[in-house]
């Protein structure tokens, strides 16, 4: 059952490590690919609801 737990916490550690490395370097890449999204769902929205009837 130690195994378990401490495998456990080094899974939780590595995904905080991660996240903190990925804000930390890409958060600019990030919020350009979130904006390129958000931009294109509401593109398809527009053509959607304008040209659809």
């Amino acid at each position: 059952m130690d195994s378990n737990f401490l495998y456990y916490i080094f899974i939780l550690v590595i995904i905080i490590v991660g996240v903190l490395v990925v804000k930390k370097i890409a958060s600019c890449l990030i919020k350009s690919i979130v904006l390129v999204i958000l931009a294109a769902l509401l593109a398809f929205i527009y053509y959607a609801y304008f040209y659809a009837g």
